[in-house]
């Protein structure tokens, strides 16, 4: 008897469980959280009370549909303690054709601020499958395009496939080592991303930098294009200035294989002059510099005529003698004038730059030391 009290006891409840869902007791969930809108181009599928998920999961529900002129405004509660990072996209997913649609919000939070309370998603933010009379549409234009109307009306699609059948026949293998290496390849830049992108970066900005020089490459070109065309009309000429090029190397390298000792010498007594014009330099300099003035000065005093160079000497104190007087310290020191050296002695002077002509003068001293 007590088992069969028990047994209509339980019924009871599952009768009142089932009214109390028939006549919309909410279930047991979480307390409702933030509200935010995502705006969609379009929004088939989607009602009040469809999911509201991260990465699959339901965190909410969608709490009203609306249109707005040419987007659709839909209303999204996020469950109590749910978390949305504030820059979020929202998406239409189909997980299949017959079932229904839901919201998701991706990606998933990791960390940084979040959504706020009655945030909006704006439209560039938000995406929406495709549906399938579009799908539809689409495959009947390609199909139309590539059919007997259109690009295969003379067979070109045929004979293309026809060909592409005869050069994979017997390539299978060559074709899947090819795939693979390319995944190879794609797994190296995979792995040297930064430095690929770096590298597109630098050519992207090397591209710009051809765009903006645009006639001075192509000049640059046209040049280029001349001067290969003048070195491909002479290129007999250039290979037979090549050819006598090698064989003066080839002589020149006997020459220094077989004066090699010689030529070190000489190279010893060249370092040793080049030091010397180093250390005197400022002097070089110097000389370099007031060198053009007195050969200038010294081709306008020569008289060719003569054979002389004119000069602005006191003729009085070279004829007739006088006094010169050398400072050669505080107190002025007389000697006497010039006077006539004779030719015997004139060997036992200092060298002259030209030839004497006419009478030598010289001073008394001079002439004392060539007699002593």
């Amino acid at each position: 008897m007590s088992r069969i009290r028990i047994l209509a006891a339980g019924t009871a409840l599952a009768l009142a469980a089932a009214a109390a869902v028939v006549v919309g007791v909410p279930a047991a969930g979480g307390p409702e959280g933030k509200r935010i809108t995502a705006r969609f181009d379009r929004a088939v599928g989607v009602y009040a009370g469809s999911d509201l998920r991260v990465l699959g999961v339901k965190v909410g529900t969608v709490d009203a549909v609306r249109p707005r002129g040419e987007q659709v405004e839909v209303t999204l509660r996020l469950d109590e303690g749910v978390r949305v990072p504030a820059k979020a996209h929202a998406a239409v997913v189909t997980p299949s054709i017959v079932s229904d649609r839901y919201i998701q919000l991706a990606p998933a939070y990791t960390g940084g601020p979040q959504i706020a309370d009655s945030s909006v998603i704006p439209a560039d933010r938000t995406a929406t499958p495709m549906e399938v009379d579009e799908l539809y549409e689409s495959i009947t234009e390609v199909s139309e395009a590539l059919g007997p109307d259109g690009a295969n009306s003379e067979g070109a699609l045929s004979e293309l496939l026809d060909t592409g059948a005869k050069n994979l026949d017997g390539n299978g293998e060559e074709i899947g080592d090819t795939i693979e290496a390319f995944g190879k390849a794609a797994k190296t830049l995979n792995g040297s991303s930064d430095d690929f992108f770096g590298t597109v970066a630098h050519l992207q900005s090397f591209t710009t930098m051809l765009k903006k020089n645009d006639r001075k490459v192509r000049t640059a070109q046209e040049r280029l294009a001349e001067a290969a065309g003048f070195l491909g009309d002479d290129k007999e000429e250039l290979g037979a200035a090549l050819a006598e090029l090698g064989t003066a190397l080839g002589r020149v390298k006997t020459f220094i294989e077989d004066n090699r000792g010689g030529l070190k010498k000489n190279v010893d007594r060249l370092a040793g002059l080049t030091r010397t014009l180093v250390d005197r330099r400022g002097s070089l300099a110097e000389a370099l510099d007031t060198a053009p003035l007195a050969v200038g000065n010294a081709l306008n005093a020569y008289d060719p005529a003569n054979r002389t160079f004119d000069t602005r000497a006191d003729i009085n104190e070279l004829s007739m003698g006088g006094d010169l007087t050398v400072r050669r310290s505080a107190a002025a020191v007389g000697t006497a004038g010039l006077v006539p050296v004779r030719p015997d002695r004139q060997r036992t002077l200092p060298a002259l730059p030209l030839p004497p002509v006419g009478t030598v003068y010289g001073s008394p001293d001079a002439e004392k030391g060539a007699e002593g």
